[in-house]
């Protein structure tokens, strides 16, 4: 494991290296969520192939990364995610996001074919809410706070039989130790963002994952982005809500295996 940060203008973009730290490695880049870090990832870190190098980095505004004042931009968050690619030497990798950071997946394929090969849109879509909505959340956020909001978000993030439990606990402290300023600046990227048509003229090995207790992007949505791209493939996480990944690792971690098998992205045993 490698702790690093990587410069984009006047920010700093705290980045970790795990496994292979080889440029020349396959290579997994993973993209977070709104109000989570690069640890979002750790519950399913240690269960994923080896030989191969994962990167993660904190979103402008969470985390270790530097907290510019907002609203920021999707182009803004897709940038931040070219400069560590570029910073790397990223080519060729699978690009794996959930949430905003599957909106950010799907801009940096279009923009940059070199850096992304395949992509796994996890809990995400093409456009997720309205305007109006992202504007009622930005409202409530600044008028009350994180703290007083974290026990209904995790309501969305997590099944009801994950939030009964004290597993849910780290989770929400993590959300609450989001800065309010980096929180509510991708609250408002992700409320101007709308990309059906682009996503829709993508041809590259695309996964969905999906929750079915996921009330920020039920299934359904998901599942209608993923099929916007041609030879997509689409898997459903029962009793999981919006983020997987932390309440069900070893079954993520199994299908996105899976799919790493299935694009050649697993080093062939020798």
């Amino acid at each position: 494991m490698r702790e690093t940060t990587v410069t984009r203008g006047d920010i700093t973009l705290h980045t970790r290296i795990d496994g292979v730290d080889d440029p020349a490695a396959p290579t997994v880049v993973f993209a977070n969520s709104l109000g989570t870090t690069l640890h979002l990832w750790d519950p399913v870190m240690d269960l994923l192939p080896k030989g191969i190098r994962y990167i993660r980095w904190d979103k402008r505004g969470h985390g270790q990364s530097s907290v510019p004042d907002g609203p920021y931009t999707m182009g803004q968050l897709i940038g931040d995610a070219e400069a560590v690619c570029d910073a790397l030497d990223v080519r060729d990798c699978v690009f794996v996001g959930l949430s905003v950071g599957g909106m950010i997946a799907q801009g940096l394929a279009v923009k940059r074919m070199d850096i992304v090969r395949a992509m796994v849109l996890s809990n995400t879509a093409a456009k997720i809410g309205t305007p109006a909505i992202w504007a009622d959340r930005i409202a409530t956020v600044r008028a009350q706070g994180l703290e007083a909001m974290a026990g209904g978000i995790m309501l969305r993030w997590f099944g009801p039989d994950f939030c009964a439990t004290p597993a849910v606990q780290p989770w929400q402290q993590m959300l609450i130790d989001t800065p309010l300023e980096g929180y509510l600046g991708v609250c408002a990227a992700i409320s101007g963002t709308d990309f059906f048509t682009p996503t829709s003229g993508l041809r590259l090995p695309t996964l969905g994952i999906a929750g079915s207790e996921d009330k920020a992007t039920p299934p359904d949505l998901v599942r209608e982005t993923t099929d916007l791209i041609p030879g997509s493939s689409f898997a459903l996480i029962r009793r999981a809500g919006h983020l997987p990944c932390g309440e069900k690792p070893e079954e993520y971690a199994q299908i996105l295996t899976d799919f790493l098998t299935r694009t050649g992205t697993v080093p062939h045993a020798t």
